[in-house]
This record gives C-alpha cells, structure tokens and sequence, in this order.
C-alpha cells in the first residue's frame, strides 16, 4: 500500500482513469441551481398550472403559521394551569398534616412556601418556548403568577395555623405575656 506522497499520487491517478467513465445514472446537481432552471426540461403534466401550486405552498404555508401560533397559546394556557393543581395537592397535604408542630407539617409547610417562590423566579424562563408576534402570552403569564401567588398565600396561611408567624406583640418582646391560646373544635351535633 502507498504511504504519504505516493498515496495521493495513486488516488489522483484512480481520479483521471474513472473519468473517461461515463455513469448513465449519475446525476449532476451543481449544474441547476436555480429553482426555475430545474423546471425548464421537463414539461408539466396536463392539467397542472405552477401558479396556482406557487398560491397553495404561500398558503398552506400561513396555515401552518397560524396552527403553530394556536398551538402555542394553547400550550401557553396549559402551562399557566399547572400550578392550580399543585396547589390542590399542596392545599390537601397541608390539611393531612394537621396543625400540630412537628417535621411532617413543618417539611410540607416549606415546600409549599418552596415551590410559588422558585416559580415565580422563573416565569420568563418558563413561557420562552411560547413568545411569538402571533401569540400573546401576557394573560398566561399573569394567570400563572395569580396562582402561585395562592400558593404563596397557602403556604403563609399554613405558618400562621401552626403558630410559626410573629403576629402578636409577645412575639417581639420577651416581657409580654404570651397571646391566649385558643382552641375550638367542631363536628357532631351541637348541644343546647
């Protein structure tokens, strides 16, 4: 086998010989470059007009703008839904762990205060897939911030059931007696 210069020798050599071999198959793209040249030997089928086909690709293609462009308002919508079932969940978990202070009530209290906050953080990130001139993104990017924002709501209303918020003033200074507690409990048939 030939080895450096003597290698591209042989191969421009095989290059000269395959020359004078003419292939009936092989085609040569480079010669029709321009879409109208392609067209110039061959003669269209009866009953076909390149004008009308020219409308249709112009057409179809603005159809396939505008499916996209519902496409993506719909996935926009989708996407802006999402944290209402999170909150359900979230609403449901707190409800399950009770109002007594302890890792379980406390883990899903942070979690629930965790989630709107990082949300919230990326809201930009999160509609990009969406932003087009034919779609509008604003409503979904509000009704998205609306419900993390409740879920914000939920979470602080979770701190302040377990007694975790600083609300009275005995929370500040230690001189003041502590607020009275008050306990109730409901169910059963009241008893007069």
């Amino acid at each position: 086998m030939p080895c450096g210069g003597e290698q591209s020798r042989f191969w421009q050599e095989g290059m000269e010989r395959g020359k004078g071999l003419a292939r009936k198959w092989a085609v040569e793209f480079a010669e029709n470059t321009s879409s109208s040249s392609s067209y110039s030997g061959v003669p269209d089928p009866l009953g076909f007009n390149r004008s009308t086909q020219d409308l249709d690709d112009t057409n179809g293609g603005r159809q396939m703008k505008d499916a996209e462009a519902a496409w993506k308002s719909q996935k926009a919508w989708e996407v802006a839904q999402a944290p209402l079932k999170n909150l359900l969940m979230m609403g449901f978990m707190m409800w399950m762990a009770g109002s007594t202070v302890h890792l379980f009530s406390i883990g899903i209290t942070f979690s629930a205060l965790w989630q709107p906050i990082s949300a919230l953080q990326g809201v930009g990130k999160v509609f990009e897939p969406y932003k087009d001139s034919r779609v509008d993104i604003l409503a979904p990017k509000l009704l998205f911030i609306a419900l993390n924002l409740a879920g914000l709501a939920l979470g602080v209303w979770k701190l302040n059931t377990l007694g975790l918020l600083p609300t009275h003033a005995s929370d500040w200074v230690s001189s003041l007696p502590p607020a009275q507690e008050v306990e109730f409990s409901g169910g059963g048939l009241p008893m007069y």
